[in-house]
């Protein structure tokens, strides 16, 4: 990026640039492994019209702009591989509108998660998508991502509660995709386009959503079983007794017992001799109705080697059993050099897919730590370096994930469930689609985006 563009923002917009070191090294990263591309400057506009106004100068010289929230992504979908502008949308952290009519908000993209939450919450609210990092991500990063979380086995991902947006395009425009209805029917449906789109067609700069009656009951509890994937196997299991819980989440042993390695006061000891454990919430309105169905769940695990299911007895326990969850992929970065992986299937073949994961690890040596949320059949496979060699790590461990990629898609699954192509998966997309269909997702992104200035070299090449 010449300097000249760097003088134009600087002097055009001085309140909001920023160019030392310290910011383009602090902007240049995110959750992604240890990957770093710092911007040539930071902008921090705070109005959908600073926005266009900046995007319409990038696209007159060509200059690549990388839209970002908390970058607390794991796929690298915020990182500014070309340098160029990074603008990033923190100051973006207004609720605008609770409507509690209609059960819908109105917000700016910049605003965590979980205090999007709480708000709503005390209006007796509920938004359910809860990605791991929701004390820390933005709304917008959702959007871009389409994140999902532990409820969304029960009541779906971000898409679900997207009902209009408003969205800078590359050339500065700014439209809104839709409308606040709960149905519509109008043309081409650009809202859900722009969610999990990864900021590449547009930079989202208010979003409209549905929300619905926040439970006022929940029940958990964790059981241990002696086999992996005898804890696969149970998933399907439960749902075919007619449960559909709102929790159903997977952890093998190591990252259970990582992650409370690093949670200090908790009380919570993991045997050895148990492979992995499942953390099942039910939720609702209706405490004996919830007690009815742990008393099935209970039934079902026992066909199952396992052993004494634990029953949170407080919203304290409560807290801890979920903080040990959320923190699990905390707690392996922590651990090792890694990379994750997000597969997902049907859940029924969640089992066929872990022994899968398992054998190709065997095949090439390296060790992999599974979690996630089984009750949608998304298994992160995160794998560790530990003791293998940089050429092992670099030139064979790629062979080994297209291996667990080809698997997943011949399970009849996807290589990313929630985290995003971004840039390290983007590699592999000729897995789950067609040459016909990356062309397509190709064309689309000329059409908004004609001189590709917007988040380059994400997604696909």
């Amino acid at each position: 990026m010449e300097q000249q563009h760097i003088d134009h923002f600087t002097s055009s917009f001085p309140e909001i640039s920023y160019t030392t070191e310290e910011i383009l090294q602090e902007y240049g990263h995110d959750e992604t492994e240890d990957l770093s591309y710092p911007p040539h400057i930071v902008l921090k506009p705070s109005t959908p019209q600073e926005i266009s106004n900046i995007l319409k100068y990038c696209n007159q010289h060509g200059i690549p702009v990388t839209p970002a929230g908390a970058r607390s992504g794991l796929s690298g979908g915020m990182l500014p591989i070309n340098g160029g502008v990074l603008i990033s949308m923190e100051r973006f952290n207004n609720i605008l509108e609770i409507d509690e009519n209609n059960h819908q908000v109105t917000t700016e993209p910049g605003v965590i998660t979980e205090v999007l939450q709480n708000t709503v919450k005390e209006k007796g609210l509920f938004y359910p998508p809860d990605p791991a990092s929701k004390g820390s991500c933005f709304i917008g990063g959702n959007i871009s991502e389409n994140s999902g979380g532990p409820k969304a086995v029960k009541y779906g991902v971000t898409a679900d509660y997207v009902l209009n947006l408003e969205v800078v395009l590359p050339n500065g425009e700014i439209i809104w995709t839709g409308a606040n209805v709960l149905k519509n029917a109008t043309g081409y449906n650009l809202t859900q386009l722009i969610v999990g789109s990864e900021g590449t067609l547009g930079i989202v700069t208010k979003i409209v959503l549905k929300l619905i009656p926040h439970p006022t009951k929940d029940l958990l509890m964790l059981v241990p079983f002696m086999k992996a994937e005898e804890a696969c196997k149970a998933v399907a299991a439960i749902f075919k007794k007619g449960i559909t819980p709102s929790g159903l989440e997977f952890m093998e042993r190591d990252a259970i017992q990582w992650t409370i390695d690093k949670i200090p006061n908790i009380q919570l000891n993991v045997d050895d001799k148990y492979a992995a454990h499942l953390l099942i919430e039910v939720d609702g309105f209706d405490e004996e109705k919830l007690m009815q169905e742990c008393e099935k769940i209970s039934e079902v695990v026992d066909d199952f080697e396992i052993g004494e299911i634990l029953f949170a007895d407080s919203k304290a326990q409560k807290d801890k059993l979920w903080e040990v969850r959320r923190k699990v992929g905390e707690a392996v970065k922590a651990h090792s050099i890694y990379k994750e992986e997000d597969t997902v299937v049907p859940r029924y073949e969640l089992p066929k897919l872990l022994k899968g994961v398992k054998s190709i690890e065997q095949k090439y040596g390296f060790k992999s730590v599974c979690y996630g949320h089984a009750g949608d059949g998304n298994l992160h496979v995160n794998i560790i370096k530990g003791e293998l060699s940089d050429q092992q790590w670099n030139e064979e461990l790629p062979k080994a994930i297209r291996e667990i990629f080809e698997l997943t898609v011949s399970l009849g699954g996807t290589i990313s469930g929630e985290h995003g192509i971004g840039l390290v998966q983007k590699d592999y997309m000729d897995i789950p689609f067609t040459k016909m269909s990356l062309d397509l997702m190709k064309q689309i992104k000329a059409v908004f985006d004609p001189k590709g200035i917007l988040n380059p070299g994400k997604i696909f090449n």
